[in-house]
């Protein structure tokens, strides 16, 4: 499948989006340890900082494996034929901006710069739905990749 036929073949590209979200909203909220979630963000030097970061990456992986589970049983359940390389690769970048958001620190500084700070200091909820709508504009974007290669 090409990329444009990925992109609007509505069935390859809603059922690995769907398996995508579905299984983000599970991991990120019933998979990830308490542990992770309350220190994967933390910052300064020396071992808190080293273990949160493998923490953060211990998320992002235990995330990864849930979601392919999530796309081998839409394929399974579909029919629908998954390029491995396309599979690792949406996985990868969707890991990667995960990582990054979840460490934290450099997405409330990307919201402060396009005028988020207020919202962030009124909102207790501000910071966590910038950092769920930040990973489902990912989530896209992966499903985009993984669907190109499609069969």
């Amino acid at each position: 499948m090409t990329l444009v036929q990925a992109w609007t073949t509505p069935g390859a590209l809603g059922a690995v989006f769907a398996a995508l979200y579905a299984a983000h909203q599970f991991g990120d909220h019933w998979v990830q340890t308490h542990r992770q979630a309350v220190l994967k963000g933390m910052r300064g030097r020396g071992p808190q900082v080293r273990r949160a970061r493998r923490l953060c990456v211990g998320h992002v992986l235990s995330l990864a494996a849930t979601k392919l589970v999530a796309l081998l049983v839409v394929a399974v359940a579909t029919g629908l034929e998954l390029s491995p390389v396309a599979v690792a690769m949406g996985l990868v970048v969707d890991g990667i901006s995960h990582y990054w958001a979840d460490r934290r620190e450099p997405l409330i500084a990307l919201a402060e710069r396009i005028g988020k700070g207020g919202w962030i200091q009124a909102d207790p909820q501000a910071a966590y739905l910038l950092d769920q709508s930040f990973h489902v504009v990912f989530l896209l974007v992966a499903a985009l990749i993984i669907a190109a290669g499609a069969a």
